[in-house]
C-alpha cells in the first residue's frame, strides 16, 4: 500500500492558489510597469504575440499533462506503482516531440500571422509581395511587420513549457502539488526580471540611437535599429516593437528556469515510491501501450483546446479588422465616443488620429488591459480544478461515491466563495482600481474604456471561475468529449457576436466582450448539467449558490458605499488638516484628490479600505449564515483550531 503522503483536494489546491498569488502579484508587477513602459501600442504588440503564442501553446500541452495526472492518480490507486513511473517516463518522450513540434509551427506561422493582423485588406497576395520584397532588401527590418519580433522571442517557450509539464502532471497525479507551485512562481520571476530589464533597455538603446542621429542629420529623420524613421511618433512605433519583443523574451527565459528546477527536483527527491511499493506493484503496461493510453485520453482535449484557440486566433484577427471597418464606417461617432481619452493620447504623443490603425491599436490595447483582471480569479480557482483531478479520478477508479460528492461539491463551493465576491468587488471598484493600477503611467488616460469592460468581465467572473474546474471534474472521470461539444457551441456563439458587434461603431471594442461573456455563459450551463447528471451528485444549491450569493451582494454593496464616501470625505478632512496644521505633501496631494502623481491618494485609499472592510463583512455574514463548512477552514493555518472554536459556537454549516 502506498505510504508517500497525499494533500487532500483543500491542502493541494491551497498550495496552488499560494503559488498562483504570488505569481499574480509578481505578474502584475510585471504588467503595470510594462504598460507604464511600452504604452497602449506597445501593449498591443505584446498581445498579438500573446495571442497566437497561447493557442499553439494551449493545443501542444492540451490533453496530456490531464492525461499523465489522471493516468498516474488511477494506476497508484490501484497499488500500481511501476505503472505510475513508466507513465512519467513515457511522458517525457511525448512531451519531447510535441515541444519542439509546437515551437516550429510558431516558429514558421511569425511572418504570415503579423503580416496579416497589421495590414489592411491582408491576403494571400499580399503576403507574396510580402515576401518578394523582403527577398534581397537593404531594408529588412524596416520591411518586417513589427510583431514579427514578438513572435519569434516567445516561440522556444512552447518547447520548454511542454517538456517541464510532464514534471508537473507526473506530481499532480501524485497529489503532490508543491513542485508545480514552486515552478510557477520561479517561471513567474524569471520573466518580471528579464523582461522589464530588456523593455527598459531596449527602449534607452532605441531613443539613445535617435537622439544623436537626429543630433548629427541636423532634421527629425534618424536611423533606429537599422531602421529609417522621419518623426519621434514613428519612431516611438519602431521602438516600441522591439521592446516589445524584449519583454517576451522574458516569458521564455522564465520557462527555462522553471524547467531547470523540476529536472533538479526530480533528480534530488524522486517520487516518494519506495522498494517494498515497487517490488509488490504488478508488472506494468509496455510503452507503447501507455502511449496510446495517453493521447487516447488527451485526443478529446486536443480538439477542445484546437477549437477554442482558434476561435480566439479569429477572434484576434476578426476583432482588429471589425475595428477597422468600424472606424472606416463610423470615425467620428467613435471618436466622440473616446473624445477625451482620445484628445488627452494626441497630447502625449501616444496616438495618431490620422492613421487608423494606430487607433485600432491602441483600443485593442485598452481590451487587453482589462485582460489582465479578467483571468485573474478564474487562474486561482482553475487550481481547484488541476487538484481534485487526481482525487476524482482515484475516486471513480473504485468506485467510492462519497468521495466523487463531496469532491464534485467541495469544487463548486469553494470556486464560488472565491468568484463571488471578488467578481462584485471588480465590477463595483472598476474605475478605482484601474485608476491604482494604471492612473500615473502609459494608459491613465484610457481609463474611461478600460473600465466598463472591467466591469462586464467582474459580473460573469463566477462563470469564468468554475468553467475550467468543472472541466476537470469530466476529464477525470473519462468524459472527455462533454467539453469538446460545448466549447464547438460556445465558440460560434462567440465569433458571431464578435463579428456583429464589434463592426457596429457605436459598440466598436465593447462587442468583444458581450461575445466572451456568451462564451461562458453556453459552455458552463452545457457542462455542469452534464457533470450532475453523469455523476448522479445530487448538490445543495443553498449552501453552494444561495449563501455565497447572498454574501457577495453585501460585500459589494459594502465596497461601493465604502468607497463613494471615503472619496467625498477624505479630501474635504485633508483640506481641513491644511488649514489648521498648515501645507503638507500628503495632506496636500490627499485634499487635492489627484491620482496622478502618486499612487498614495484619496483615491487609493478609499478602495483599500473599501476593499478591507467588504472582505470583513463578507467573512462575518458567511459565519452567520453558516457558509463556510468544516474543511474549507481546517485548510488555513491552526485550521483545526479555529474549526473548533466556530464549531462550539455553531458557526459552520
Amino acid at each position: 500500500m502506498a505510504t508517500q503522503k497525499k494533500q487532500s483536494v483543500l491542502n493541494g489546491a491551497m498550495m496552488l492558489m499560494l503559488g498562483v498569488v504570488l505569481v499574480k502579484i509578481i505578474g502584475a508587477m510585471f504588467k503595470m510597469p510594462l504598460t507604464d513602459i511600452l504604452g497602449l501600442e506597445g501593449r498591443g504588440y505584446f498581445n498579438s504575440a500573446y495571442e497566437i503564442y497561447t493557442p499553439v501553446f494551449a493545443i501542444s500541452m492540451a490533453g496530456l499533462p490531464v492525461a499523465v495526472s489522471k493516468m498516474v492518480a488511477e494506476n497508484v490507486a490501484l497499488n500500481r506503482f511501476k505503472d505510475a513511473r513508466r507513465i512519467f517516463n513515457v511522458s517525457k518522450i511525448v512531451f519531447l516531440i510535441v515541444g519542439l513540434a509546437g515551437t516550429a509551427v510558431l516558429l514558421l506561422a511569425a511572418l504570415p500571422y503579423s503580416h496579416f493582423i497589421e495590414t489592411e485588406n491582408a491576403s494571400i497576395n499580399t503576403f507574396v509581395e510580402l515576401i518578394k520584397t523582403l527577398i534581397g532588401s537593404p531594408q529588412l527590418l524596416a520591411d518586417l511587420p513589427k510583431t514579427f519580433a514578438a513572435v519569434l522571442c516567445v516561440a522556444p517557450s512552447v518547447f520548454f513549457c511542454c517538456y517541464m509539464s510532464a514534471y508537473r502532471g507526473y506530481y499532480e497525479g501524485l497529489r503532490n502539488m508543491t513542485p508545480t507551485a514552486v515552478s510557477q512562481v520561479i517561471e513567474a520571476l524569471g520573466k518580471l526580471i528579464i523582461g522589464i530589464a530588456l523593455a527598459k533597455v531596449v527602449i534607452s538603446i532605441g531613443d539613445a540611437q535617435y537622439a544623436e542621429d537626429m543630433l548629427a542629420s541636423g532634421d527629425v529623420s534618424a536611423t533606429v535599429f537599422g531602421i529609417k524613421v522621419f518623426d519621434e511618433t514613428s519612431k516611438n512605433g519602431i521602438v516600441l516593437s522591439f521592446a516589445a519583443a524584449g519583454a517576451v523574451l522574458g516569458v521564455t527565459t522564465g520557462s527555462i528556469l522553471s524547467n531547470l528546477f523540476l529536472i533538479i527536483r526530480h533528480k534530488i527527491k524522486g517520487d516518494g515510491f519506495d522498494r517494498v511499493q515497487l517490488v509488490n506493484s504488478p508488472q506494468p503496461e509496455t510503452s507503447g501501450k501507455l502511449a496510446k493510453t495517453m493521447i487516447k485520453i488527451a485526443v478529446p482535449m486536443v480538439v477542445s483546446a484546437l477549437v477554442l484557440n482558434i476561435t480566439n486566433l479569429v477572434d484576434t484577427v476578426t476583432i482588429q479588422s471589425r475595428l477597422m471597418s468600424a472606424l472606416g464606417e463610423g470615425f467620428d461617432t467613435i471618436q466622440n465616443m473616446y473624445s477625451d481619452v482620445f484628445d488627452k493620447a494626441v497630447e502625449l504623443n501616444r496616438i495618431d488620429l490620422s492613421d487608423m490603425k494606430r487607433v485600432r491599436s491602441y483600443l485593442w490595447g485598452a481590451y487587453g488591459a482589462a485582460q489582465d483582471f479578467r483571468n485573474l480569479v478564474p487562474t486561482i480557482t482553475i487550481q481547484l480544478g488541476v487538484s481534485a483531478l487526481p482525487a476524482l479520478a482515484a475516486a471513480w477508479a473504485t468506485k467510492d461515491k462519497s468521495s466523487i460528492k463531496s469532491t464534485v461539491e467541495t469544487v463548486i463551493r469553494i470556486s464560488m466563495l472565491v468568484a463571488l465576491p471578488a467578481g462584485i468587488g471588480m465590477a463595483v471598484l472598476s474605475p478605482d482600481l484601474l485608476t491604482i493600477l494604471y492612473g500615473r503611467g502609459g494608459s491613465s488616460e484610457a481609463i474611461p474604456i478600460i473600465a466598463p469592460v472591467l466591469t462586464a468581465f467582474g459580473i460573469a467572473t463566477p462563470l469564468m471561475a468554475v468553467s475550467t474546474p468543472v472541466n476537470n471534474l469530466l476529464q477525470a472521470i473519462g468524459r472527455t468529449d462533454i467539453p469538446v461539444k460545448s466549447v464547438i457551441v460556445g465558440a460560434l456563439t462567440k465569433v458571431i457576436c464578435n463579428f456583429v458587434l464589434v463592426g457596429i461603431p457605436k459598440i466598436n471594442i465593447y462587442g468583444a466582450v458581450v461575445g466572451t461573456v456568451m462564451f461562458y455563459v453556453v459552455i458552463v450551463a452545457f457542462n455542469f448539467i452534464s457533470l450532475l447528471r453523469i455523476t448522479k451528485v445530487k448538490v445543495r444549491w443553498g449552501s453552494i449558490f444561495g449563501k455565497p450569493f447572498v454574501c457577495a451582494v453585501l460585500c459589494g454593496v459594502t465596497a461601493f458605499v465604502t468607497n463613494s464616501l471615503l472619496n467625498r470625505f477624505i479630501p474635504a478632512i485633508a483640506g481641513k488638516l491644511v488649514s489648521v496644521v498648515g501645507a503638507n505633501d500628503i495632506l496636500v496631494r490627499l485634499a487635492s484628490g489627484d491620482t496622478t502623481e502618486s499612487i498614495l491618494n484619496a483615491g487609493t485609499i478609499s478602495t483599500l479600505i473599501a476593499i478591507a472592510l467588504a472582505a470583513v463583512v463578507y467573512g462575518i455574514t458567511l459565519l452567520l449564515i453558516k457558509g463556510l463548512a468544516r474543511e474549507d477552514v481546517s485548510v488555513l493555518p491552526k485550521g483545526e483550531k479555529i474549526a473548533k472554536t466556530l464549531e462550539k459556537y455553531g458557526l459552520l454549516g
